[in-house]
């Protein structure tokens, strides 16, 4: 079920996209306008590098603290059904559940908050990758519904490459941001795009929802 997995996590970044302009799509407009597109990439290589360690660490975490029998597979295939929807209401802005969990990763953000200040736009290129690192951590429901899925690996290889394949999935929109022009990106941004990603993302989880119920 692991290519299944990943094609998930793939599909939430597709689909979060308007939610990571949001988040990071000034940093990564600044960066794009102001230098060049090896710049702009080096940063979302560090952030797409960050997603790929919490990925593995959730995996090791999963599997030290859980025998990972089918039962447990079943359950937290639930776990993460149950994640998909509120990412799906999350993104349509019905209900902005996931804010909750937000708010718990903001402990951590404000202990490397204050580290940005040293990786400004006109960074060197390796100090560059050290900022998309940083704000790798931000404070991000989508995020962390994709960890969710990464859990479902019970293994750290298995759990990075979910959260590499998320991250793939978030880099169009910004790189359309950086390089070329808000123009190019404003789709995403409209109430139409939101309802369209999240009516797919609250399909993906009814169904993969139901499935685990029917194996338990």
């Amino acid at each position: 079920m692991h290519n299944l997995d990943w094609l998930a996590a793939l599909v939430m970044g597709l689909a979060g996209s308007g939610h990571c302009l949001a988040m990071c799509g000034g940093l990564a407009g600044a960066m794009g306008y102001s230098q060049n597109g090896w710049r702009l990439l080096m940063y979302n290589l560090g952030r797409l590098t960050s997603y790929t360690i919490a990925g593995g660490i959730v995996g090791a975490a999963v599997l030290a603290t859980t025998t990972i029998h089918q039962d447990g597979l079943i359950w937290l295939r639930l776990v993460a059904g149950i994640m998909m929807v509120l990412l799906g209401l999350y993104i349509t802005r019905v209900w902005m559940v996931l804010t909750f969990l937000e708010r718990i990763g903001a402990i951590l953000w404000r202990r490397l908050q204050p580290l940005t200040r040293h990786f400004p736009p006109n960074a060197s290129t390796h100090k560059l990758f050290i900022a998309g690192m940083l704000w790798g951590w931000l404070p991000c429901g989508l995020v962390y519904s994709a960890l969710a899925w990464a859990a479902l690996s019970g293994s750290p290889l298995s759990g990075a490459a979910t959260m590499l394949a998320f991250g793939v999935g978030t880099l169009p929109s910004m790189l359309i941001l950086g390089l070329f022009s808000r123009k190019l990106s404003q789709f995403v941004r409209t109430s139409g795009f939101r309802w369209v990603a999240g009516i797919l993302m609250i399909g993906y989880g009814i169904v993969t929802a139901a499935i685990a119920v029917q194996q338990l």
